[in-house]
């Protein structure tokens, strides 16, 4: 870098040397005598850093000086005027360090004649301001001592006075012979620190003058240096003058120079080079900068004005910048480079999004940068970012259309189903919009020449027919004998931004196979204090084959949204565990290969108050009709009865129907248990307990597990005349012993005697042909426990408690068949689409007591007993399973762990969030005499309890009804080895928060420690679950923490 002055001779430039401690500063040379920029080392108040060709041997600390007029170490003849003449002499001495240069002397005090004052005046050259607000001056100058000069009197000084004036242009020659009458500014009297001796007796003007032959003895003059500002300059420049009144001094050397901030970038800003202020001191000059490329000012503090105002720096009157306002920051696209001296752009694949002074960031998932200076990456070709989605989210795709479409006819409506799309696009806004399609003339799968429109305005959709969150609506308003389409769209946040339109699936729906019509009426045919017995015939309009019935009732005291179902395959059902003296209302609907059919209407029966006898009705029945009909009537009644009954046999006597009806009591439907192991023949047992299916009604599909006998498929199962459902087949091994076959089937056999809702459904077996196969309904959810531990949290304890009751009324109706499951757990329940639970594994003995240890009664594991009451025991960590969301019984204790602790009688915990009146009814399940644990009956209307009147849930119960027992202790977790709160959530099972924890800045344990439940909606957890369970977690962390003494909590 260089600078040039008026004459292109002098010049002076930047170089840089290490001070004394090794720092590299910038310094300026002086290459010629004339006019330049000196830096001035801060903190040396007396001479120049930067001498004559020298450089600036200090310079940690530095502003700009712009020389103005510089006298030292010149060697050639100034010329400055004197008046009177001869009163200053120009003259060349040695300076204090012996190096020749030019001086002014005055020192007429000896000659003068007493009485009389000198005046003499010496005046600098025309000096230009250049731009200079203030000057300051430095004078290197030495006196001599009036006691050393022999002159008495008062006429002996040991001070001068220094002047300045203001001019536009130098004086006119006419005017420079009175140049000291002209009016000056007095700048102040300089007196020096030390007088000096003289070195000989002259007292004349020539005392420093250096002879022909050196120095002599007056080599080497003793200096004071003194420094003096004057101002503010507003002309085009000034002299300075200098009086003396009666002093012996030598003027060595006179440096004129003002002070400049100089230019110098500074938060992304640069500002120019500032003179400092002319009134001196601590005033300050104000500096606009300007920032520098692909910056812009920061918002101002105040008023928040878009784009703000330029940044500031201020010079004071010593040439240093201070007080910086505002600042600059880095354009979107663009990060900080060389500290804040510059912004680059960001290179490709790095995005900023807003201005700041960050650095760039990666591009989100599927979405890239190409070229340099992205604020914002742009998505791949088939994703987007919606416009509520922030530019540094992921972007995302569409959905994939729904899969897998069935329906339910219900009358004139149908229930449509689906499953979700295969591929959610990242994305969490899953929506479904239904379109309907009405088809005149022919079925719109033939191709012929039928149109389709807009359903009429009578169909309806409940609970919507756009903006579906769930996979399921129900379609009302659809006339019989008429084809439709009904397309499900799968949309979310960014379907609207691509140009395909949504992704759908559809199925062609018809109402030609009408379902069954009400059942006319319901009869009571016996009555006790805690149950009833009903009746009914079959709806007048069959419409096909009757599959089952469901009966559903409730307390007339209770909302009869609090109802209840069972499922009967005959005409007559029992219904149970209902309170003495109660009015019960009860529905019956049919149900055949259409669907169920509505409801009849309600009817009311009262069970006996508690004590009665049950009564029986038949008799009264039969007298009542009796009397209506007649003797004569009677026999023509009994016998069109006895045809039609005959009639309805062969109607309904076919395929899986009268197979069931074979073990169904002529009274009242109850059926007896089998053991396939009695049979003689176990092929009998088959027959004669399961379906056999043909093969060709079987489609197998793709593979979703492997069971002890061989890979379970999903496949599709569609008999003749009947719906096409969607079933699990498990495969038997190829090449299995008989013996194996056998077991294989036997289980299928003890499976097909029981039918409940809550029981998973055998649909038949493959034994006429290889492999051996076995069919049941598919449980789209798999197991109990894995599907708690995936979901984790999102589910309320009334939901959690409905999935036990319906595990509890399983089990109550497998104990009324005296069946003991012996291997009860959550992994051996299924959930299927409706999160239903449905008991599974019947007859899946375990081989051994310690197969099932943490799930095994005490007597179990002691003598291998299993019973009713071992289930109940079972059941009751099944509940603990549930209600912990799959957490594994006992966490990581060792089998003997668990022995020793079963056997010390300590038991399970409560799991975090765990109602107390349920944690009480787990513990009943867990006493150690078996008489003492309550029957599935009484769970299951325990847990109806809990359901009608949910405050219950928080019941603590009377301590004094149970033994006290003592409970474990949560295994701990291993603090001293989670290094962070990431590692944290990772070992509790919500790493799912991890970034969230990140984004809120919790990166120590005390942070977490310090978390309420007040503040977890605003970290994004707002599942009851999950937030229970944090809570609960990081209640053992303050303990942890109080222990270490690290936290107040």
């Amino acid at each position: 870098m260089e600078r040039r002055g008026e004459d292109d001779e002098d010049r002076h430039q930047i170089c840089q040397r290490k001070d004394p401690d090794g720092q590299l500063c910038s310094c300026w040379q002086r290459h010629g005598p004339g006019r330049g920029i000196l830096l001035f080392p801060v903190g040396i108040e007396h001479g120049l850093a930067v001498l004559a060709g020298g450089l600036a041997t200090v310079c940690p600390s530095y502003f700009w000086a712009e020389v103005l007029l510089d006298t030292t170490g010149e060697t050639s003849e100034i010329g400055w005027l004197t008046y009177p003449p001869g009163g200053w002499d120009e003259v060349s001495v040695l300076d204090d360090q012996r190096r020749l240069t030019r001086t002014f002397e005055a020192c007429h005090v000896a000659g003068a004649p007493p009485g009389t004052g000198q005046d003499n005046w010496l005046q600098t050259h025309f000096v230009e301001r250049r731009g200079a607000q203030r000057a300051h001056i430095r004078l290197h100058f030495s006196v001599r001592a009036c006691s050393s000069l022999g002159v008495s009197g008062g006429t002996c000084r040991e001070t001068f006075t220094l002047y300045y004036r203001q001019a536009e242009e130098p004086d006119s020659p006419d005017s420079v012979s009175s140049w000291h009458l002209k009016r000056w500014t007095k700048v102040d009297t300089i007196a020096a620190d030390e007088s000096f001796p003289s070195s000989s007796s002259s007292s004349s003007s020539a005392a420093w003058a250096v002879g022909p032959h050196g120095a002599g003895q007056r080599a080497g003059l003793q200096l004071n240096v003194k420094e003096r500002s004057f101002g503010p300059l507003t002309q085009r420049g000034f002299y300075v003058a200098f009086q003396d009144t009666g002093a012996c001094l030598a003027l060595v050397a006179v440096r004129l120079f003002s002070y400049t901030c100089p230019a110098v970038l500074r938060s992304f800003a640069s500002f120019p080079e500032t003179q400092a202020s002319g009134a001196g001191g601590a005033s300050l000059v104000a500096a606009v900068g300007t920032c520098v490329a692909h910056a812009e000012p920061e918002e101002d503090g105040v008023g928040g004005q878009a784009g703000g105002s330029p940044p500031r720096l201020h010079c004071n009157g010593e040439g240093k910048w201070m007080v910086a306002v505002g600042g600059c920051l880095c354009q979107p696209g663009h990060q900080p480079a060389r500290g804040d001296k510059a912004c680059q752009a960001c290179p490709r694949g790095l995005y900023k999004a807003s201005a700041g002074n960050v650095p760039c960031s990666p591009c989100p998932a599927r979405s890239h940068a190409p070229s340099p200076a992205a604020p914002v990456c742009p998505c791949l070709e088939g994703f987007y970012r919606a416009s509520s989605d922030p530019p540094g989210a992921p972007c995302t795709g569409p959905p994939s259309a729904p899969q897998e479409l069935w329906f339910e006819v219900q009358g004139s409506a149908l229930m449509l189903h689906w499953r979700l799309p295969r591929e959610l696009g990242g994305r969490g806004d899953l929506l479904f919009n239904v379109v309907c399609k009405e088809c005149e003339g022919q079925e719109p799968a033939s191709g012929g020449g039928g149109t389709c429109r807009r359903c009429r305005d009578e169909v309806h959709f409940d609970p919507r027919q756009r903006g579906l969150t769930e996979s399921r609506v129900l379609v009302g308003g659809l006339r019989a004998h008429v084809p439709y389409i009904l397309e499900v769209q799968a949309v979310n946040g960014v379907s609207e931004l691509s140009p395909d339109p949504p992704q759908a699936a559809a199925i062609n729906v018809s109402t030609s196979y009408e379902v069954p019509s009400a059942v006319p009426v319901v009869h009571q045919v016996s009555r006790a204090s805690n149950s009833i017995t009903v009746s009914w015939p079959q709806p007048d309009q069959t419409n096909g084959n009757i599959l089952d019935y469901q009966l559903r009732y409730y307390d007339q005291a209770e909302d009869e949204s609090h109802s209840f179902t069972l499922t009967s395959e005959t005409n007559t059902a029992t219904v149970t565990q209902l309170s003495p003296g109660h009015i019960y209302g009860f529905q019956v609907r049919a149900r055949t290969a259409a669907g169920h059919g509505p409801y009849g209407g309600k009817v009311y029966f009262q069970t006996l108050p508690q004590g009665e006898l049950s009564s029986q009705l038949p008799e009264r029945l039969s007298l009542v009709i009796g009397s209506i009909l007649g003797a004569l009537a009677f026999l023509l009644l009994a016998a069109i009865t006895v045809l039609a009954v005959v009639f309805q046999r062969k109607r309904r006597g076919t395929g899986y129907t009268e197979q069931l009806q074979q073990y169904s009591s002529p009274g009242l439907g109850v059926k007896y248990y089998i053991d396939p192991s009695t049979y003689e023949d176990p092929c009998q047992a088959i027959r004669e307990l399961a379906r056999e299916i043909d093969p060709a009604y079987i489609k197998i599909e793709e593979v979703i597990g492997t069971g002890s006998f061989g890979e379970v498929r999903r496949g599709r199962l569609q008999p003749r005349g009947r719906r096409e459902q969607t079933v699990a087949i498990q495969a038997l091994w190829a090449g299995g012993a008989e013996s194996l076959q056998m077991t294989f089937l036997g289980r299928a056999a003890v499976l097909g005697q029981f039918q409940h809702p809550n029981i998973l459904r055998l649909e038949g077996v493959v034994t006429k042909s290889r492999p051996l196969m076995v069919l049941t309904e598919f449980m789209e959810l798999g197991p109990l426990d894995s599907f708690l531990r995936q979901r984790e949290g999102q589910f309320s304890s009334l939901q959690l408690v409905a999935m036990q009751r319906g595990v509890a009324a399983a089990m109550q109706y497998l104990s009324s068949f005296a069946f003991v499951h012996r291997s009860l757990s959550a992994h051996s329940v299924l959930v299927n689409s409706h999160l239903v639970c449905k008991v599974a594994r019947l007859g899946h003995s375990p081989q051994g007591p310690s197969c099932l240890l943490r799930w095994a009664a005490p007597e179990v594991i002691a003598h291998g007993k299993h019973t009713a009451s071992s289930d109940v025991w079972s059941f009751g960590i099944l509940m603990w399973e549930v209600m912990s969301y799959g957490e594994r019984p006992y966490w990581d204790m060792s089998e003997q762990e668990v022995l020793n602790a079963i056997e010390q009688e300590f038991r399970l915990p409560p799991p975090p969030g765990c109602p107390p009146g349920l944690h009480l009814l787990m513990l009943d399940t867990w006493q150690k005499d078996r008489a003492r644990r309550p029957h599935f009956d009484q769970l299951v209307a325990a847990f109806d309890k809990m359901i009608r009147k949910p405050d219950m849930l928080q019941a603590g119960g009377d301590p004094g009804e149970r033994p006290s027992q003592a409970l474990l202790t949560p295994v701990a977790l291993d603090f001293p080895c989670l290094d962070s709160p990431q590692a944290w959530l990772s070992a509790i099972g919500l790493e799912c928060y991890q970034d969230n924890f990140s984004k809120f800045g919790l990166c120590t344990f005390s942070d977490v420690a310090q978390l309420s439940l007040e503040d977890l909606p605003a970290l994004g957890i707002t599942l009851a679950g999950h937030q229970k369970k944090l809570l609960h977690h990081i209640q053992l962390l303050q303990q942890h923490l109080r222990q270490q003494g690290s936290v107040e909590v």
